[in-house]
């Protein structure tokens, strides 16, 4: 029996394949999405590490620049101080020789009236040359010019009257000296407390840290730009950038080593030659004062005259401090001197008392005027020291300055080209 064959329907049409979207066709100038644009990275590279060699060497440039000019500031500022304190020195000094020059009475010794002279002409012409030395001290420095004329104007006036016996002679002297200490000593003491700020800023002005931290600022850079290279054309090393930053490197060695050498000598100028200079000064200026108020104490006429042995006793203090080796010795030998003094004139000696202090040998007058000389010289000698020390390489720390910019450029230059030969290695 035959059976008939079952119709079977006919399989479902297959699916119709989804088709992926045509990508969008370039547009010219634009990268293709997805891929780096290598060109322009590198060029973002290049650009990076020029800009930052090149600043390197301009700010290193002017660090070092700063440093120079601080160093100029800090040779002319010794020298302004010193001045200053020569003006303080000098003013005491004449005051000494015109109240010493006084007990004498009448005519006066010509030669002591020379040295009196040319003490103020001396103080005069260095207000003038601390006057368009420092602009800052101009007007301080004006009112001690008029200080010290009206000064000079009254010991004439005691000095005419000491001639003719008035005894009106010596209140103008006291007077005069008086007025001194109160209104033109403190006077110099600002411009001193200035200038010696001044200087020790101006020593200050070296930065070996602040080079350092630049030079290794620009290093880490150099770093990650080779790093970046590496990555991305599996070279270890990019010779342009290794060469610039043996180029940073040195540079930055060279030039913190240079300023901390410069910044230690700085300061042992300070604690040594300047700290001398300044201590010397100190103690020429309360020496004269001493001898000063040593004068005053037998113009008074007043046995155990306890105001000016006061004086002359913080004057003293101040020397046995700030006196150097060189001057001690003198100074011993005219305390030895004002003690023997002392001791005439509280016992009614006074004839002897003046005596004493007025002859040129053998009396007090001696040992201090050797005194005033060798400190004089001391400050002289010191202040010369600081100054030729702080002058001395200039010129050199300016070239080496200049060279800082050119091996910023050369530095610069050598990742220009380091980064061209990948760029080369890629096109």
């Amino acid at each position: 029996m035959s059976q008939t064959a079952t119709p079977q329907a006919a399989p479902p049409p297959p699916a119709a394949v989804a088709k992926a979207p045509a990508p969008a066709p370039a547009v010219a100038g634009q990268p293709t999405p997805g891929l780096v644009d290598t060109p322009a990275l590198l060029n973002r590279w290049q650009l990076i590490g020029m800009t930052v060699a090149i600043l390197f060497g301009v700010f290193s440039a002017l660090i070092q620049f700063g440093a120079w000019q601080s160093d100029g500031r800090a040779a002319d500022d010794t020298e302004q101080l010193v001045r200053v304190q020569e003006i303080k020195s000098s003013l005491l000094r004449a005051d000494a020789l015109a109240t010493n020059a006084f007990l004498v009475g009448g005519l006066e010794d010509p030669d002591q009236r020379k040295e009196y002279d040319a003490a103020l002409s001396s103080v005069l012409t260095e207000i003038a040359n601390a006057a368009e030395s420092q602009p800052a001290d101009r007007e301080v420095l004006a009112a001690l010019n008029v200080e010290v004329a009206d000064y000079a104007t009254a010991v004439a006036q005691a000095r005419n009257n000491n001639r003719l016996g008035y005894p009106i002679g010596a209140e103008y002297l006291r007077g005069a000296s008086k007025e001194l200490r109160s209104d033109a000593i403190p006077l110099i003491d600002n411009m001193v407390t200035a200038n010696t700020e001044r200087t020790e800023d101006a020593m200050a002005g070296q930065h070996p840290i602040w080079l350092v931290l630049l030079g290794l600022a620009v290093l880490v850079v150099l770093v990650w730009l080779n790093r970046e290279l590496a990555k991305h054309f599996h070279r270890r090393i990019n010779k342009g950038i290794a060469v610039a930053a043996v180029i940073v490197l040195v540079v930055t060695v060279v030039t913190a080593f240079g300023a901390l050498v410069r910044d230690n000598s700085n300061d042992s100028l300070l604690d040594g030659e300047l700290a001398t200079a300044v201590s010397e000064s100190n103690a020429r200026t309360a020496a004269n004062d001493a001898k000063a108020s040593e004068s005053l104490r037998l113009i008074a006429r007043v046995p155990g005259d306890s105001a000016s042995e006061t004086a002359w006793l913080v004057s003293r203090e101040i020397v046995d401090k700030s006196a150097s080796r060189e001057t001690v010795g003198a100074w011993n030998d005219y305390v030895a001197q004002h003690d023997e003094i002392v001791e005439l004139d509280n016992a009614g000696q006074w004839d002897e008392a003046v005596k004493r202090a007025t002859e040129a040998k053998g009396g007090s007058t001696e040992p201090l005027d050797s005194f005033d000389a060798i400190a004089k010289s001391v400050v002289t000698e010191t202040r010369d020291e600081v100054v030729d020390d702080l002058r001395s390489g200039r010129t050199l720390a300016l070239l080496l300055s200049g060279l800082t910019v050119l091996l910023g450029v050369a530095a610069a230059v050598a990742v220009s080209r380091g980064i061209g030969e990948r760029r080369r290695e890629f096109s």
